[in-house]
């Protein structure tokens, strides 16, 4: 079909059937990514600055109260060992917060079709949101940093500069992952919510941030070596610290290997629901 335009020439249409957009349809991709990073930059003072303000409390409170008398922990001043796990816990529990949030919203206001109209395939849909919770992730981890640093007393270089990177993006894609999942279950924001009171900040704050599970009783441990958070909280520290309380170095890349095996799991699952619709399309 090839009818004329107002200037003369001609439009030719791909025949019924043949896809037009072929592979990965890019700029519906970057549409999406940019859409989901304006969304938490037009509201950057609470979602950048605001957990970077909150995270330095954390430091003075708990460097105030368990770190007086030069007390050191793996080697180092007690706040240089907090100061790492409180960064990378700001970033996993925002990238939560973000990814967590994109579906939900649009459910409860009504405009979930904006997303699921465009050409964009289910793994596309994906790939947009989880990038932009985890540049959301970076922004707030690199400003929780910046607000640690002028805090007397932390040492912020770092050892195994891999490590950072490494366990960094994997925490953040792995609480940007399960965030939205959180969001195509979720009916309500009381459900997410739910979810981040009673699962993601319990499983953040028992994760060694505070303390080495060393001084804990053997059953907990145990219990402690079943929370993901706390791989990627010691991986990250080790980073910094060149030492972390998860044991000898096999066990620190084993770790590595494995956040990256249940993302990848974790990602599958969240692809599979994308793809059946499952209370999106309903």
């Amino acid at each position: 079909m090839t009818p004329d335009d107002k200037t003369g020439g001609s439009i030719r249409f791909s025949p019924r059937g043949v896809p037009v957009i072929i592979g990965v349809n890019r700029v519906g991709l970057f549409a999406l990514y940019m859409k989901e990073v304006r969304r938490f930059l037009k509201v950057q003072t609470q979602t950048i600055w605001a957990p970077a303000f909150t995270t330095l409390l954390f430091l003075v409170i708990f460097t105030v109260a368990l770190g007086r008398q030069g007390r050191e922990v793996l080697g180092v001043p007690f706040a240089s060992f907090v100061a790492p796990g409180l960064i990378v816990m700001a970033m996993m529990q925002n990238a939560f917060a973000n990814s967590s949030f994109s579906l939900l919203s649009g459910k409860m206001q009504g405009t979930i079709i904006d997303l699921l109209m465009p050409p964009l395939s289910p793994g596309e849909l994906m790939a947009g949101i989880l990038a932009a919770a985890v540049t959301r992730a970076i922004a707030v981890g690199l400003a929780v940093a910046l607000a640690i640093a002028l805090w007397p007393g932390v040492s912020l270089a770092m050892t195994h500069p891999w490590a950072v990177v490494w366990f960094g993006l994997m925490g953040s894609l792995l609480l940007a992952t399960l965030g939205l999942a959180t969001s195509i279950w979720a009916e309500k924001f009381d459900h997410n919510a739910a979810v981040t009171n009673f699962i993601i900040a319990p499983l953040s704050l028992l994760s060694g941030t505070f303390y080495v599970i060393e001084n804990l009783d053997p059953v907990f441990q145990w219990v402690s070596r079943l929370n993901p958070f706390f791989y990627v909280i010691s991986g990250f520290r080790y980073g910094f610290l060149g030492a972390s309380d998860m044991g000898p170095g096999t066990v620190l890349m084993a770790a590595a290997a494995g956040l990256l095996v249940l993302n990848a799991v974790l990602a599958a699952g969240v692809y599979a629901l994308l793809r059946s619709g499952w209370k999106l399309k309903s």
